[in-house]
């Protein structure tokens, strides 16, 4: 049975490539970066989307917020026991947290209470509490995430950190340990402490808290317990999982936009060299077309040798242009790409993309780049290939 695949061609296919090296090298290198930042842009949303994912469904279903003058104030801790009357609320609890800016570093911290004797609103917290390895309640200690841990470092806070209280004074706070999480944006710039310490930071009295999240036995009744909530105490900010995740996506959509521009930018800048590679073969092209139908090449044939030279260039150029990408985006945290969805400000500490492995991004860039190029060179190959031999050659 003759195989289908002709190896002599591919070697002659392979030769062509190198006979032509400087025109090849630039197609090969201008098709590498065009595929380098198509797959770069995916992965990045593919990265930030499961982050913001993963963080909302760790987020409480519902977060009560005692408003005045458009502005968020101090809860009353007793609103929990209006709340907990409400059908379908199976957990309310009254959370006492809030931002420390960190002005050596340019960074904010957020600094959240916990209390050992309560239910944990999120599953990592409750690990935590659970696993006995640090015991924050009734302490000056504090379980730090990893970007606030690196930046503690670099500042030559190893051991301790001092807190600077409302009243100027200092509080000093010992290291027990690494806070880990699922999600770098839930815990990369979070500090765990006991709720006693966190309100002699902020000064929060014993009577108030910063916000109540509330869990809901059915997610279907959440935005009915949410209505009655905002009925019971008018001067509240309701806010649901769901109220998040519009907010996001808008975030999303418009951050997005900015990488669709790029996207159809690097789109246009690929179709203009297709165009200028369907549009004709040189004159060294026609030329040895013409000498290989001269001494019996029939036109599959040719038509073969291009689709061979055309997908090894365009293969090898997108198997580069993918490795590359995955090395900027998971190794090198992909620098100023990612900052048009982070964003500039340095009021935050770093966070890694996490690796998704998205099969579909590969086969549209494969799709939008190989196909098109191949055809781009068939084509107009075919219609010097159909012509008489002696035509070409003139």
């Amino acid at each position: 049975m003759k195989s289908k695949i002709n190896l002599y061609l591919i070697e002659f296919a392979i030769n062509a490539i190198l006979r032509a090296k400087y025109k090849n090298f630039f197609i090969v290198t201008i098709f590498t970066l065009l595929t380098f930042l198509l797959t770069s842009i995916f992965f990045i949303t593919n990265s930030v989307r499961y982050e913001l994912d993963s963080t909302l469904e760790a987020l409480p279903q519902i977060t009560v917020q005692k408003m005045k003058a458009g502005r968020q104030y101090e809860i009353d801790v007793s609103v929990v026991d209006g709340i907990l009357g409400i059908a379908g609320v199976t957990q309310a609890e009254a959370r006492v947290w809030g931002y420390y800016y960190f002005e050596k570093a340019g960074v904010n911290f957020s600094v959240m209470g916990i209390n050992e004797y309560e239910n944990q609103y999120k599953a990592s917290f409750t690990e935590l509490v659970e696993s006995g390895k640090h015991t924050l309640y009734g302490t000056s200690q504090m379980m730090i995430g990893q970007g606030v841990a690196k930046i503690m470092k670099m500042n030559y806070y190893k051991e301790y950190f001092n807190f600077i209280k409302p009243d100027g004074r200092l509080k000093k706070v010992e290291i027990a340990g690494v806070f880990d999480s699922d999600t770098n944006l839930e815990s990369n710039d979070m500090i765990l402490m006991s709720q006693d310490l966190v309100r002699e930071i902020f000064e929060i009295e014993e009577s108030k808290a910063t916000d109540i999240v509330v869990h809901v036995a059915n997610p279907e009744e959440t935005t009915t317990v949410a209505s009655k909530i905002k009925l019971m105490y008018p001067d509240t900010r309701v806010i649901t999982t769901k109220d998040l995740k519009v907010s996001y996506q808008n975030i999303f959509d418009y951050k997005s936009g900015l990488f669709l521009a790029l996207f159809i930018v690097t789109l246009f800048t690929f179709f203009i060299i297709i165009y200028d590679k369907s549009s004709g073969l040189s004159s060294e092209e026609k030329k040895e077309i013409g000498v290989l139908k001269a001494i019996g090449w029939r036109v599959d044939d040719v038509l073969k040798e291009k689709f061979y030279e055309s997908f090894i260039i365009s293969l090898f150029s997108y198997t580069l242009g993918v490795a590359l990408s995955l090395a900027y985006v998971y190794l090198l945290k992909a620098p100023l790409l990612r900052d048009i969805f982070v964003g500039y400000s340095q009021l935050k500490t770093d966070f890694e993309l996490p690796f998704v492995f998205d099969i579909q991004t590969l086969f549209l860039v494969f799709f939008l780049s190989v196909p098109i190029y191949v055809a781009a060179t068939i084509i107009p190959s075919w219609r010097v290939a159909t012509l008489e031999a002696d035509e070409v050659i003139r």
